[in-house]
């Protein structure tokens, strides 16, 4: 899938927060020794001296509103929206765009530009929470001194390789945090596996952040992901190569989130497969409307939400490739037309058998017309689908014309 949520958090990451409000927090101070102590963890010298400043919330809010119309153009964010309803992943009132407004700035505490080389800490944090977060944000600009974060998310084009690259930058932020929070106690992430979960789990207690409380559940993992298993990747890497794991995860990034989820497969250079979507039975009146890939995360979360997680965790990691494309007809039809592959034909099966509780579940109706061992025909609530299953690839096209 094509995430605009992570596309616009790097892009809040890399946009000037310009007018601070607010003096310096007494918390800049321990800036200098922080980087000492990160560059003695990963061996990565400080090469300059980070600006800070303290901004305030609704200086946040008007912000990413403004960064929101500079980044992306609409016919973008029309797109990603309906790609998310049409997979399942949103119900059909979803607003991208606001909702990806109110995520950000609810959760958000601090800010690492780097574009301007500034790190901005918002006035209204918890001084509790202060150190934790510049020891995330100081990570990110160490990082971004050795290998230019700006370049490294933006040269990844493909969706589910740019979701793992994100996964590598919040990842080693998250995890240098944690060690550095485990050293204030005498311990170390490297020799406490119990203590590697612990950090490793999200901050989600109810009632805590509303909004994402209320955000559907893909939009809810994919803030998560890149911060939760990207901390466990950069640990499994760390505990492979030691110091090197943190020049590593940048000169050889991993392609995938399979890749993030199970780093043996990352060490192995494993890369997806790239099935081709289905063709439209004519294409007439039609017009690309996007395309993209669909990772093991996004398989995931697709089978967890309408099949259950006992399902994911046994389909998702045969996972070998998906890419789909939208089409939108001149009356305003959008068909899509989504194509996966599979470890092995049982594997496949499996998936196909799936995929019709998916339809099932994200339709209030579902009606099969046709139905053998290897198709599936019939109407959903946006026209005819076809789902069927040849070898190792599963197919489906939703939003036709009349369908026998």
């Amino acid at each position: 899938m094509k995430r605009m949520f992570d596309r616009l958090l790097a892009a809040v990451l890399a946009a000037a927060l310009l007018q601070p409000v607010v003096a310096e927090s007494p918390a800049f101070a321990q800036v200098d020794g922080i980087l000492k102590e990160l560059s003695e963890i990963t061996g990565l010298a400080p090469r300059a001296k980070i600006r800070r400043a303290m901004i305030t919330k609704p200086e946040v809010e008007r912000f990413m509103r403004q960064r929101l119309k500079e980044t992306v153009k609409p016919e973008e964010l029309r797109a990603e929206e309906l790609a998310l309803k049409k997979f399942g992943f949103a119900p059909p009132d979803f607003d991208l765009r606001q909702t990806t407004i109110d995520l950000l700035t609810e959760q958000a505490a601090a800010f690492y530009d780097f574009r301007k080389k500034k790190l901005f800490l918002l006035e209204s944090s918890p001084t509790l929470m202060q150190q934790p977060v510049l020891v995330h944000e100081l990570a990110h600009a160490l990082a971004d001194q050795h290998f230019r974060l700006e370049r490294y998310i933006r040269r990844e084009r493909n969706d589910d390789g740019a979701l793992a690259r994100m996964a590598v930058m919040e990842g080693q932020a998250s995890w240098l945090m944690a060690e550095y929070v485990a050293r204030r106690s005498g311990q170390s992430l490297a020799s406490s596996p119990a203590l590697v979960r612990m950090m490793s789990q999200p901050d989600t207690a109810a009632g805590q952040y509303p909004v994402l409380d209320q955000a559907p559940l893909y939009i809810r993992e994919s803030l998560l992901f890149p911060y939760t298993k990207g901390l466990l990747f950069q640990h499994a890497v760390y505990l492979k190569l030691g110091k090197q794991a943190f020049r590593e995860v940048f000169a050889r990034p991993p392609v995938s989130t399979q890749q993030i989820l199970r780093p043996e497969i990352y060490f192995e250079g494993r890369k997806p497969e790239q099935p081709a979507p289905p063709e439209l039975p004519s294409k007439k009146g039609f017009r690309e409307l996007a395309e993209g890939s669909a990772g093991e995360f996004d398989h995931q979360i697709l089978i967890r939400q309408y099949v259950g997680e006992a399902e994911a965790a046994r389909i998702a990691p045969a996972w070998r490739g998906a890419n789909y494309r939208l089409w939108e007809h001149k009356d305003g039809t959008v068909v899509l037309a989504y194509a996966s592959v599979w470890t092995d034909a049982a594997a496949a099966r499996r998936y196909f058998e799936a995929y019709r509780k998916i339809l099932e579940g994200k339709w209030k109706r579902f009606e099969a017309v046709r139905q053998t061992g290897e198709e599936i025909s019939g109407r959903g609530d946006d026209g005819g689908f076809v789902l069927r299953l040849t070898g190792t690839r599963v197919t489906s096209l939703e939003g036709l014309g009349q369908v026998n």
